[in-house]
């Protein structure tokens, strides 16, 4: 097993922070931080994403289906499914991508 040593905080500018905890070629876990009123666009990708409620509130939506979600909540989202979020109360997500997410390397 290796230590890695979390990566730095990228902060968007809209009140969503993004910080890859851990990653290899197969997995890659990273811990989203938002502002209240901050969202996540609508985005698909061709990884499975699971995404764990660390804190604060949430309205995602997956594929059309609108739901909320706070802490201790978690859920999968297909590959390939179109998703987004807004935040209703100041939280922080932890997404696991499976493989790897390049575009946060």
């Amino acid at each position: 097993m290796r230590y890695v040593k979390p990566g730095e905080i990228v902060d968007d500018g809209t009140g969503v922070s993004r910080q890859v905890l851990a990653q290899n070629q197969d997995l890659m876990v990273v811990a989203f931080g938002f502002q209240r009123g901050g969202t996540g666009a609508l985005h698909s990708h061709p990884h499975v994403q699971s995404t764990y409620v660390e804190s604060g509130r949430f309205r995602f939506c997956v594929n059309g289906e609108s739901f909320l979600v706070g802490p201790g909540d978690s859920f999968i989202i297909p590959s390939g499914a179109e998703h987004g979020c807004d935040c209703l109360e100041a939280g922080r997500l932890i997404d696991c991508f499976t493989p790897q997410r390049e575009d946060f390397l």
